[in-house]
C-alpha cells in the first residue's frame, strides 16, 4: 500500500481552490473535497447523463438559486424530487415567502397565528392554501390528464411561467430546459392536496406513478453512462437507483451507476435505505464495482452552495456527446 501524505489546507479565495485543497486532507471536509472532483468528472464526461435525488426541505432553507443554477448550467440532466421541495418551490415562484424563525418557539402559539415551522423556517398556512388552490385550477385545465409525473411537472412549469412570467423557480427553469423532473411520492404533498382537491370536485387527473418508473428506467437505458447526486436519501435515492434493477431484468446491459455522490445526515448503521452505503448498493447492482463514489455526512445545506459555487468559480463546460 502506498502511503500518502495529508496536504494542510492553505486557505484560499477560490472556492474551487479550496474543495481541491480540502480532498487531499481527511474527515468530512476530504469528503466533501472529493464529491467536487467527482461531479466536475461526471460534467466533463461526454458519455455520462447526471441525475440529482432531491429530498429534505431544501427549497424552504434557501437551496433554490443554487438547484435552478444547476439546471440552467445542465450539470444535471434529470431531478427525483419530493413533491414538497417542487410545492414550496411553486410558492416561491408566486411571491410566497419562507422566513427566517427560530427552532425554540412555542409551536402552539405558532399555530394560533396560523404560521408553520420548518426547523427555523416559518411559513403562512393561509398562503399555502392559496397554493393549494392553484395546483387545484391548474388541474381543472389539464383536465382529463393522464401521464407519468413527469409529463405533469412539465405542464405545470409552463404554467407557472404563464401565469407569473416575472417568477423564478426549479420548475419553471426545468421546463424551459427540457429537464425532467419526476416526483414518485407525489401525493405525500402539497401537489397532493391541491389534485385531491380537485378529484373531489370531479377533475380527473391520474399522475401514472408506473409510468414513472418505467419512463426513468428507459431514460438510464438509453444513456450510454449514468452518474447520480443524491442530496438526502428516501424515495427519490432508491427510485433513481432501482432504474439499474429494472434494467437488468429487462437485460439492457447496464452494469450500475458509474458515478456516484450523496450529502446525508442519516447514518448507515440504522439500515435505512437514506444512509445505506454506495458499497452496499454494489450488492444489488446499483453502482458499478470501481466507480468513483463518495457519501458526504454532511448538511445539504452547507454542501450544495459549496459545490455549486465550486463547480462555477471553475466555470465546468458540460461535454455532450
Amino acid at each position: 500500500m502506498t502511503m500518502v501524505p495529508t496536504d494542510p489546507v492553505v486557505p484560499q479565495e477560490n472556492v474551487a481552490d479550496l474543495l481541491d485543497a480540502m480532498s487531499r486532507t481527511g474527515f468530512q471536509g476530504r469528503k466533501l473535497g472529493e464529491s467536487f472532483r467527482i461531479w466536475q468528472a461526471m460534467i466533463e464526461d461526454p458519455d455520462c447523463t447526471i441525475m440529482l435525488g432531491l429530498s429534505g426541505a431544501m427549497v424552504p432553507a434557501g437551496m433554490q438559486r443554487c438547484l435552478m443554477t444547476l439546471a440552467e448550467r445542465h450539470y444535471i440532466d434529470a431531478i427525483v424530487s419530493t413533491g414538497a421541495n417542487i410545492f414550496h418551490d411553486l410558492c416561491e415562484h408566486f411571491g410566497i415567502r419562507h422566513y427566517r424563525g427560530h427552532h425554540h418557539v412555542d409551536d402552539a402559539e405558532l399555530y394560533r397565528q396560523g404560521i408553520d415551522r420548518i426547523y427555523d423556517i416559518f411559513a403562512y398556512e393561509e398562503e399555502f392554501r392559496g397554493v393549494d388552490e392553484r395546483i387545484a385550477s391548474f388541474a381543472r385545465e389539464i383536465a382529463p390528464f393522464s401521464g407519468s409525473s413527469a409529463e405533469f411537472t412539465q405542464k405545470m412549469g409552463k404554467f407557472a411561467a404563464r401565469e407569473r412570467p416575472e417568477g423564478e423557480s426549479l420548475i419553471a427553469t426545468c421546463f424551459r430546459e427540457k429537464i425532467p423532473v419526476f416526483i414518485p411520492a407525489l401525493a405525500d404533498s402539497s401537489i397532493g392536496i391541491g389534485l385531491v382537491m380537485a378529484r373531489r370536485d370531479g377533475v380527473s387527473v391520474d399522475v401514472d406513478q408506473l409510468a414513472d418508473a418505467d419512463e426513468i428506467t428507459r431514460f438510464v437505458e438509453d444513456a450510454a453512462t449514468t452518474g447520480v447526486v443524491f442530496i438526502g436519501g428516501g424515495v427519490p435515492k432508491n427510485f433513481i437507483q432501482q432504474t439499474q434493477v429494472i434494467a437488468s431484468i429487462h437485460e439492457a446491459g447496464l452494469h450500475g451507476h458509474a458515478y456516484a455522490i450523496q450529502f446525508t445526515t442519516d447514518a448507515p448503521h440504522w439500515g435505512g435505505l437514506s444512509g445505506c452505503t454506495f458499497e452496499e448498493a454494489i450488492s444489488w447492482g446499483k453502482e458499478m464495482l470501481d466507480c468513483p463514489r463518495v457519501q458526504v455526512f454532511c448538511d445539504a445545506t452547507i454542501a450544495l452552495p459549496l459545490i455549486t459555487s465550486a463547480l462555477i468559480a471553475r466555470d465546468v463546460k458540460r461535454k455532450r456527446t
